[in-house]
């Protein structure tokens, strides 16, 4: 493209300097002869002016004083009626201009100059005119290629961009070029990169949060199908397999639930629900972990409250706050249910060292870890918490309380005997 936006620029700048070039040598080399005959033509009028003046008053007429009188640099032939002929300068050889005048007397003047002196001076016009296409052609030349490399380089940047994009970078350039056409073509491309790079953010996200949340169940599934396969009392089989049964269900849920996430946080699918059924899901599912551990899980509070969200992200927001109490706290976990306003709160808190100063206001952010962990599990908790309209919070950091709030339902206080430890 650089090669042809070239020889464009310079095919149309000769053209221009071969029509308007041999118009104007034409026109100055017109103007040159015709200046030239017309300085012979006066410089006989003058000569046979002088030579009528000399004559008329009798004085003498002789080269010398014709000469002096007339300044002439010319050769100049005076022939008068019965006189001998008279001659100033030196005759030219070849090709001369001439001019002729005639006098009152019938006297004759004619001068001439040879051609070469219009030659010459032709060919100085050529010569400034040549060296003025030759400028014309050389700025042509410097003009061609700025502008060919001021369309040519955007448009390869633009390619190196659009390469970037298909081998997996989509990294903004916002690079910007003066012409509006190509800073067009860089703003697509730049639109086309961030939209590219948050898919790739959210699919990255998905599949880190489902290997995270996915981990637990599958974890304490595989425990559940490993006590049936030890046992041989029906009864045991059947009840594990229930409770299998009812965390594939629970699985599922999950894989939805961080499907219709990544594709948008707002959509939800809220419904009332028994916050006691989650919570009891929740510790079935976890003693038999702790149990292994040396650890005790308890639950103690206010029971029989509905609350307003999705059974199975709530579920995954206790999980991971059982998970992260087992992995870095210690002692007793305690999951604690109770009101505040209109508010339905589950605490979950155990007898560690807690959650670090420098990490107190950082903890629900991604990859933020107080040990060697994903730091993935309380950021996605949050996040399941916030699309329900919950929200998930810190309350203390020794020894930690967190606390997931969700909106309430008013129910009979028929079967709310207060406080209890179960």
């Amino acid at each position: 493209m650089r090669r042809r936006l070239i020889n464009s620029t310079l095919a149309v700048v000769l053209v221009v300097i071969a029509v308007f070039g041999v118009s104007l040598v034409l026109v100055e080399t017109r103007t040159i002869s015709s200046s030239a005959q017309e300085s012979v033509d006066s410089e006989a009028v003058r000569l046979v002016s002088i030579v009528d003046s000399r004559l008329i008053g009798g004085e003498p007429v002789n080269p010398g004083i014709l000469s002096e009188q007339s300044g002439a640099k010319r050769y100049a032939l005076i022939e008068i009626p019965g006189r001998p002929s008279i001659e100033i300068g030196k005759r030219p050889t070849g090709s001369v201009i001439r001019g002729v005048a005639y006098g009152e007397r019938d006297e004759t003047v004619t001068v001439e100059e040879s051609r070469s002196s219009v030659t010459r001076e032709v060919g100085r016009t050529l010569l400034i005119i040549g060296g003025g296409a030759l400028l014309a052609v050389i700025a042509a030349v410097l003009l061609a290629v700025r502008q060919a490399n001021r369309l040519a380089s955007p448009l390869t940047d633009l390619a190196e961009t659009a390469e970037r994009l298909g081998s997996g970078d989509p990294r903004p350039r916002h690079k910007r070029y003066g012409v509006p056409e190509l800073d067009r073509v860089a703003d697509v491309l730049d639109a086309s990169a961030e939209r590219i790079a948050r898919m790739l953010t959210a699919e990255r996200r998905l599949a880190a949060d489902a290997s995270h949340q996915l981990r637990t169940p599958l974890t304490a599934l595989s425990m559940r199908l490993e006590e049936i396969t030890v046992t041989d009392d029906p009864e045991t089989v059947k009840e594990e397999a229930s409770i299998a049964l009812a965390q594939v269900e629970r699985l599922t849920d999950v894989v939805e639930r961080l499907l219709t996430n990544s594709r948008d946080p707002r959509i939800g699918s809220a419904v009332v629900f028994d916050l006691d059924e989650i919570v009891k899901q929740q510790l079935e599912e976890w003693r038999p972990a702790y149990r292994s551990a040396g650890r005790a899980i308890v639950c103690s509070g206010r029971h029989g409250m509905g609350a307003v969200g999705t059974p199975g992200a709530v579920a995954q927001v206790l999980a991971a706050l059982i998970e992260n109490s087992l992995m870095h706290g210690g002692g007793t976990v305690a999951v604690r249910t109770r009101v505040t306003g209109n508010q339905a709160v589950v605490e979950v808190t155990d007898e560690g060292p807690g959650v670090p100063a420098d990490l107190g206001a950082r903890i629900f952010e991604r990859t933020i870890s107080g040990r060697n962990s994903t730091g993935i599990g309380l950021a996605v908790a949050r996040d399941l918490a916030e699309a329900d309209g919950g929200r998930l919070e810190l309350l203390q950091q020794h020894p930690p309380v967190f606390a997931l709030f969700l909106s309430r339902v008013q129910r009979s206080r028929k079967g709310n005997h207060g406080p209890t430890v179960r």
